[in-house]
């Protein structure tokens, strides 16, 4: 069987793979809740903070000189200051030295998923952190890669039937599903969910953080290349734990329609604002990802972006997707790495991007270094250390996460308020929309173009009087109402 074959009869297949392998290894059986203490509960299974939670990717391995646990410490105050509610630490765990690219190989090559990478600390030094994260009020989710692992991990000399093989019985690296052939990774070894076995050694390893470490959750690295019945299996263990909050690195509607994640990437959208900044000439001629994955020759489409591709974008998610929502995001530690920075691909409208990714429906992502205005693609395999600078931009982000905060109508997914368009007379340049929940209302207005713009609001349901975020302006708004915006300009409106 195909490791990337979508499963039909998704439930039937994830329990009966349950019960085998329990059967095969008892060890690893998920406990049952206590009777006493046995809840109802629906898939996904998510503590009431996201609703209004906002994400930072911490990259540690750069973020201080010492590179450590220890040393993150002293940024929590700030980025809880900033408005910043989950922290995600990219891969914590050692790193294979076997196969390694550059200096210190990438994080994502795990070689003990129930250890930490001696370069970062103890796990007691990890313990303290997590403490100190939580006494601020904020949580904490981990980079996990269940897609492959580093070639030191025990796993391949103790159980090598838990990896993919070629037909001589040698451990492969991942495999491109769509080609065929093998993505380039190769110092990471390609695991086998045929393997019932396996499966239940990553479910187990995974409650381990969650029991007996604490943490809130997982970003799930390459969650598109695992069996969609996996995640099936594995929620209906993790979720019978605890509530947590779980962010898959894909854009696969399945995966999120059954429960299993919350929130997955909105990969798609990102590209269109990259597309559209392409077209007014901000765009330094970076090169487009994939799933994560770098695609050569993007500066050769020949589709020319405009703010009407966005409506074609939510269009496609509103038909696709059931449950859950999206993270938004102007750059994260791929598209820094491999593509270029938020000012390379998005230029002089960078900031008029992050006010449109900040305000939609779905939870707005802020990368390392992007507070500090940082124009630096930063190494992926060795040191590169971050030119902190004195967080340029932190109140920025600030004025738009306290908004999402108190303002209903911009809380994640079913908590928050419809998307509703507003007409302006230049829809292909100006993109404006209001959301409402429970009395509460936004209307965002930005010049998605490096052009002054003339705009006539044109609709109902935004009538009111409105206080500028960024300003702190108030401003009549009804049908009618001309607007001048200047190239990238935004406003932000509140009622």
């Amino acid at each position: 069987m195909n490791k990337f074959f979508i499963h039909l009869f998704l439930t039937f297949s994830a329990g009966l793979l349950l019960l085998v392998g329990c059967k095969t290894s008892p060890e690893s059986q998920t406990e049952e809740l206590p009777q006493e203490t046995a809840v109802r509960w629906e898939k996904p299974r998510v503590p009431d903070w996201h609703k209004n939670a906002t994400i930072y990717e911490a990259n540690l391995r750069h973020y201080t000189e010492e590179g450590t646990f220890q040393a993150f410490e002293a940024h929590i105050p700030r980025l809880k200051e900033m408005g910043i509610d989950i922290i995600w630490f990219m891969p914590i765990h050692e790193v294979s030295v076997k196969n390694r690219k550059g200096e210190l190989g990438s994080p994502y090559a795990v070689t003990d998923y129930k250890g930490v990478n001696p370069d970062f600390g103890s796990m007691e030094d990890f313990r303290h952190m997590l403490a100190a994260i939580h006494q601020a009020g904020m949580h904490c989710i981990i980079d996990w890669v269940p897609n492959h692992t580093g070639w030191d991990c025990k796993w391949i000399t103790e159980h090598p039937d838990w990896y993919t093989q070629d037909s001589a019985g040698n451990v492969i690296d991942p495999v491109d599903y769509n080609t065929g052939k093998s993505w380039g990774w190769t110092d990471v070894a390609d695991l086998n969910y045929d393997n019932p076995e396996m499966r239940l050694a990553m479910i187990e390893a995974m409650r381990f953080w969650i029991t007996d470490v604490g943490i809130d959750g997982f970003r799930v690295d390459v969650a598109h290349g695992v069996p969609v019945d996996f995640w099936a299996q594995c929620t209906d263990s993790l979720y019978k734990t605890k509530e947590m909050f779980l962010l898959a690195e894909a854009e696969v509607p399945a995966i999120v329609n059954n429960g299993a994640f919350v929130m997955d990437y909105a990969w798609e959208m990102h590209h269109v604002l990259n597309e559209i900044a392409k077209t007014q000439g901000a765009n330094r001629g970076s090169k487009k990802l994939v799933q994560g994955n770098v695609v050569e020759g993007n500066d050769e489409s020949s589709h020319q972006a405009t703010a009407l591709d966005i409506d074609r974008i939510l269009a496609k998610y509103k038909k696709q997707y059931s449950k859950g929502y999206k993270m938004q995001f102007t750059s994260n530690h791929d598209e820094n790495s491999w593509s270029d920075t938020e000012f390379g691909r998005l230029g002089a409208g960078h900031k008029a991007f992050a006010v449109l990714t900040a305000t939609f429906d779905g939870m707005p992502l802020i990368y390392t270094g992007m507070e500090s205005a940082m124009d630096k693609k930063l190494e992926f395999f060795k040191k590169d250390n971050i030119p902190w600078g004195d967080f340029k931009y932190a109140s920025f982000y600030k004025t738009l996460f306290d908004l999402k905060h108190r303002n209903q109508a911009l809380w994640n997914g079913e908590h928050g308020g419809e998307l509703v368009k507003i007409a302006t007379g230049n829809d292909k340049d100006v993109y404006a929309f209001t959301r409402e929940k429970n009395g509460n209302q936004v209307v965002v207005i930005i010049n998605l173009s490096a052009k002054e713009q003339e705009v006539i609001l044109d609709g109902d349901g935004f009538t009111g009087r409105y206080t500028e975020v960024f300003s702190e302006e108030e401003k009549e708004l009804a049908a009618g109402s001309p607007l001048s915006l200047k190239a990238w300009e935004y406003f932000v409106f509140e009622k």
